[in-house]
């Protein structure tokens, strides 16, 4: 139970250092498997089932909102003894690390977007989303499962990462719909955050994929320019799921980073 929700998380690893891994919209802690394996060599590392995802619950809360999601996090952290972590967000993931940052600031000690971004949502985006919604009130959400799983990859990664569509497909299916609903509107409703982001008083890191269908090159940039205190890398040959797609160049940026935080915080 963390902040009046039950949530599913997992806590493993050793080291010194903490980090939260934060996984996406319809997407689970096993998302990060395997790179949580790789991860827990050096350092604890704790994963989330976020509201509406996995096995935790929501509450039927007709919105879930990021700050909830990020309010749920920092409950976990409490429940596992953890006083600071390095949180890393994927995708919508990202959206609740800077939640938990901005409003949990003394449970950060470092900030990683991993293909997100700060802004609010575009009027297109904000469209997409509704009409995702539209899909799933009616009864197509199989049409989201067959779309959007493959989307997050480099054309190039389709064929070699069959295996992680696959999951993240039935991923979709096990998601209930009125959850999937309920998230997309708490993304809609987020709040720009940049200027929040710009005053975070932590090391702060993001990583672009070269080939991400959800954050063109261009808009990556954008946002890169928009916050001159974040480190910025790029995963050349990766799309929106660059973790899994170059896992080992993913935990070599990771761990640089997680080095850096260690030296800050000293």
């Amino acid at each position: 139970m963390a902040a009046g929700t039950p949530v599913r998380y997992a806590d493993a690893g050793k080291g010194t250092q903490t980090v939260m891994l934060l996984h996406g919209y319809l997407e689970s802690i096993e998302v990060w498997d395997d790179f949580a394996s790789a991860l827990g060599k050096d350092y604890r590392v704790l994963r989330v089932d976020l509201p509406g995802h996995g096995f935790s619950d929501w509450g039927d809360r007709e919105v879930i909102g990021i700050d909830y999601m990020a309010d749920t996090v920092a409950a976990v952290l409490d429940v596992a003894g953890v006083e600071k972590c390095t949180v890393v967000g994927h995708s919508m993931g990202g959206y609740v690390a800077l939640s938990l940052a901005a409003n949990h600031p003394e449970k950060v000690e470092g900030l990683v977007l991993f293909h997100s971004s700060p802004n609010a949502d575009t009027p297109e985006k904000a469209a997409n989303r509704q009409r995702e919604i539209d899909l799933v009130e009616a009864g197509k959400k199989e049409m989201l499962a067959r779309a959007n799983p493959g989307k997050g990859f480099a054309e190039a990664n389709l064929h070699r990462c069959a295996d992680a569509i696959e999951d993240l497909t039935e991923q979709v299916m096990m998601t209930e719909d009125e959850a999937i609903v309920a998230v997309l509107k708490g993304m809609s409703q987020r709040r720009d955050r940049n200027e929040e982001m710009r005053k975070l008083g932590v090391p702060q890191l993001m990583i672009f994929g070269r080939n991400d269908n959800y954050i063109p090159v261009a808009a990556a940039e954008a946002m890169a320019m928009a916050q001159p205190q974040a480190k910025v890398e790029w995963l050349e040959c990766s799309g929106h799921m660059g973790f899994v797609e170059q896992p080992e160049e993913s935990l070599r940026i990771l761990k640089d980073f997680l080095s850096e935080v260690a030296r800050m915080s000293k």
